[in-house]
């Protein structure tokens, strides 16, 4: 039974026309339900699926914790999350909870999920991600690359993104293969399947692991970042962070 005296998890999921996205991101959503049965947990997408962020916070009062489904600080993360609380800051005391990444349990999930499809040790890694134009959000992913090689033994992980940014998985592909690896596999910075991460994965050479989804690390990530967050509801007056 949920306590309602604890602020709402609202996940922003991005939204994709591939009918796989959406029944991803319920299964994990489920998992941080089962993790956490006393906190209500909801759904908004940016965008395509349904509900919509905007409709899911207009049916919620009291005060709630906006978690990104969003592995670095974009544009999303720093403007459309944070544009649709002010909309509603009349009637809903909200905070917007940083972006899941760069996290050592993002760099867990991934991991396992490379290991799970069969990654074998020493091989050499591109990191596939959406992509932004904001510098910020490329450093983050380079962090997020950085933990998943010490993770992983010291091997070189190069980010490649599916748009927006360099490089692309075949340029990080070429790169890797310049410096005289011969295999290569491709860890997917995605929380569920989608065009950016079949592309991504259509243009691996080797093993392509699957997106994160249900992972068990992932939805701990989830509630982490909705812990840190809610001490700013503590405060009397609408309180927005990326932290």
């Amino acid at each position: 039974m949920t306590d309602r005296s604890l602020p709402t998890l609202v996940a922003v999921a991005h939204g994709s026309p591939d009918p796989r996205a959406e029944p991803s991101v319920r299964a994990l959503l489920r998992l941080v339900r089962a993790l956490r049965p006393a906190v209500r947990v909801e759904l908004g997408h940016l965008d395509v699926d349904r509900p919509l962020l905007g409709d899911t916070l207009a049916r919620l009062g009291g005060t709630a914790v906006l978690v990104p489904l969003l592995f670095s600080r974009g544009y999303h993360v720093k403007h459309d999350i944070p544009g649709a609380v002010a909309a509603v800051s009349h009637r809903l005391r909200a905070t917007v909870a940083g972006s899941l990444g760069p996290h050592p349990l993002l760099a867990e999930a991934l991991h396992s999920r490379l290991v799970e499809a069969g990654y074998r040790p020493g091989t050499a890694v591109v990191l596939a991600a959406a992509g932004s134009r904001d510098p910020e959000s490329a450093a983050g992913t380079a962090y997020t690359a950085a933990m998943l090689a010490t993770r992983l033994g010291g091997v070189p992980v190069l980010p490649a993104y599916a748009s927006a940014a360099t490089p692309t998985v075949p340029d990080a592909v070429a790169a890797l293969r310049a410096q005289g690896h011969r295999e290569i596999a491709l860890a997917s910075c995605f929380t569920a399947p989608g065009r950016f991460a079949t592309r991504c994965a259509e243009q691996a050479p080797g093993v392509a692991a699957a997106p994160l989804g249900n992972h068990p690390a992932l939805a701990r990530l989830l509630l982490h970042r909705y812990d840190q967050a809610r001490s700013a509801l503590a405060a009397p007056a609408l309180a927005t962070t990326a932290g």
